[in-house]
């Protein structure tokens, strides 16, 4: 496994100290990640239309984030910041770099080689790893691949592409393309492509439950295309919804995309109960540590996804492609038996690339400052809240949409947007605590903080080999 010079000298220099937990002892890890769903598409987090009982069971018996954000506004950036620990001023990938043809299924940009994942934190520490769902930061073989940053098992999807079908004709089983009976490249199918990776999540589950093991879940649902079983759709079809079929082309037709929307996300609830009922089977719940969470925001395509009909994002601003708070806020439920408080709800201020340092502290590393952004949270999680560290500022750099940098330092947020067509773009800025929906933009009367958030930006930015749009300028500063 290859390590960064400084940081197998880290891990050496600790590993004395800190490798006297066993391995039976060291919990288990679940990190699941939705796709595009919302703030506010859970029943813990306040939706009314939407059945998610097994995620609001998690949330009940474990600890509610309220301020817990994406590290970008879209897939791939988000998907290599929650694995790398990086913030996007740090990161290899800021956008959703396609590499090949757009049917080529040879993905996007893939990670470097020397980037560390939590995998392979985990992996160093014994751990049996293995990642299940759409990767889309590396195609097979590439040094992206899964299977070169840590992972043991891989199975779903590692172009994004590609995992806009969910009745595919393959999958990816490891590096190799493993037909799927009775589908094909039209809309409808035989085998559904969630179902069969939440069986080969599960089905590691059994082959490691005796050993530590870490589950990475990044499931495709709810991304478009509005695909799933008919079977599935019935429960919402009572709900007598006024439908507008969505017959465009940006992705499959649905005669009715409210019912099927819902019942995506309930699809994908079912299989989150499925986990939690094999934890119990094999007696290990109280010994693993479940986080969920979302990639970005609810998408902006409303044709296909309701956003207002759902009340998606609640109060917020922006949706999917956006550094306002409807775009990067999501949801975030942790749920640890006998070291959680069931039932608990935190405001700690807290974001994706923290996952890498929390997870590493839980199995009983020690901050990876070296090569990591983020702040571990599991003082909070413990319920020790005078030992938590706070972040002094959270910070986003998105190549996507236009081009978008933002920062958020206590109740501010300020943001630069349309850089690309507008290098000289000026800062908005607001007051979460006294505009949380980020109506009133209050720069121009507080030009010390437009001064001080715009150095502070330029400070935390490190100019990407991949940076479409080069340098940004604002003012006589150089992004």
């Amino acid at each position: 496994m290859k390590l960064p010079h400084l940081l197998f000298s880290t891990l050496t220099i600790i590993g004395s100290a800190l490798a006297s937990t066993s391995a039976a002892d060291q919990p288990n890890v679940i990190l699941i990640m939705a796709d595009d769903l919302g703030w506010a598409e859970l029943g813990s987090y306040g939706q009314r239309k939407i059945d998610t009982p097994h995620l609001d069971r998690l949330a009940a018996e474990g600890m509610r984030f309220t301020q817990h954000y994406t590290s970008a506004p879209v897939c791939a950036p988000a998907r290599y910041s929650l694995m790398t620990g990086k913030h996007g001023g740090h990161s290899f990938i800021r956008d959703n770099s396609e590499v090949g043809g757009w049917e080529s299924h040879d993905g996007q940009l893939p990670m470097p080689p020397e980037d560390v994942t939590i995998a392979e934190l985990l992996k160093d520490k014994g751990y049996a790893t293995g990642a299940f769902g759409k990767w889309g930061i590396g195609k097979p073989g590439s040094t992206g691949d899964p299977l070169n940053q840590g992972f043991d098992r891989f199975y779903g999807y590692n172009c994004q592409r590609h995992a806009h079908n969910l009745f595919p004709e393959y999958l990816i089983d490891q590096d190799k393309r493993v037909p799927l009976e009775g589908n094909t490249a039209t809309v409808y199918g035989k085998t559904y492509g969630p179902k069969m990776i939440a069986d080969a999540m599960l089905q590691f589950v059994d082959d490691h439950a005796d050993d530590p093991f870490f589950v990475y879940y990044p499931t495709v649902i709810p991304h478009l295309a509005l695909q799933v079983p008919y079977d599935e759709l019935s429960h919402y079809y009572e709900k007598d919804w006024d439908e507008t079929p969505y017959i465009g082309k940006s992705y499959q037709p649905h005669p009715t995309p409210k019912a099927a929307y819902a019942a995506m996300i309930t699809y994908m609830d079912k299989q989150i109960g499925r986990l939690l009922d094999k934890l119990e089977e094999h007696g290990i719940a109280d010994n693993t540590v479940i986080f969920f969470t979302s990639d970005n925001g609810t998408t902006f395509l409303k044709a296909q996804v309701d956003y207002e009909f759902f009340d998606s994002v609640s109060h917020l601003r922006g949706l999917k492609g956006e550094v306002y708070e409807g775009g990067i806020r999501v949801p975030m439920i942790v749920r640890w038996p006998g070291k959680i408080k069931a039932g608990t709800e935190t405001d700690h201020l807290s974001i994706h690339y923290d996952a890498l340092p929390t997870i590493a502290r839980i199995v009983g590393d020690r901050e990876p400052k070296p090569f990591s952004d983020g702040i571990s949270y599991l003082p909070t999680l413990l319920g020790e809240k005078d030992a938590q560290e706070q972040h002094d500022f959270l910070y986003w750099d998105f190549a996507g949409y236009g081009g978008q940098v933002a920062m958020r330092q206590g109740k501010w947020k300020a943001m630069f947007r349309n850089l690309k067509k507008n290098p000289k773009a000026k800062m908005e800025l607001y007051d979460l605590e006294d505009d949380p929906s980020e109506i009133l933009d209050v720069a121009i009367d507080n030009p010390q903080l437009v001064e001080r958030f715009t150095e502070m930006m330029i400070h935390e930015r490190e100019a990407p080999v991949t940076d479409k749009f080069r340098f940004w300028q604002y003012g006589t500063y150089a992004f």
